[in-house]
């Protein structure tokens, strides 16, 4: 895998993000990354392809939305919630709190047995 490149917090910019969250298998990475917790991708159940699945999660990644990190062949990746909250307060949890009403993204989720 290519080194990741993740925009610094005052270059993470709204239109990316807005753009980032127009896709409803992409809200759903988001609503089970909110927790906080670092997710492998290998974790991560969503009703796309595999390939389909690491492009929503580069499109996460290169605007801003999400880090990843690599450990060797694996790959992490967790919500940059407190960098979004200072870019744009209240921005998603605005989203969350919509996307849970609206039901979503709600066929993505954790294998079982993930954590």
């Amino acid at each position: 895998m290519r080194r990741a490149n993740h925009p610094a917090t005052e270059d993470v910019a709204l239109p990316e993000v807005m753009g980032a969250l127009s896709d409803p298998v992409r809200i759903g990475l988001v609503r089970v990354l909110a927790d906080g917790s670092e997710r492998g991708w290998g974790a991560l159940r969503a009703p796309v392809a595999k390939s389909t699945l690491s492009h929503h999660l580069r499109v996460l990644r290169d605007a801003g939305v999400t880090r990843t990190r690599q450990e060797g062949t694996r790959c992490f990746v967790r919500l940059r919630r407190e960098d979004l909250d200072t870019r744009f307060p209240g921005l998603i949890e605005a989203v969350l709190a919509a996307a849970d009403a609206d039901g979503v993204g709600n066929g993505v989720g954790l294998m079982p047995g993930a954590t």
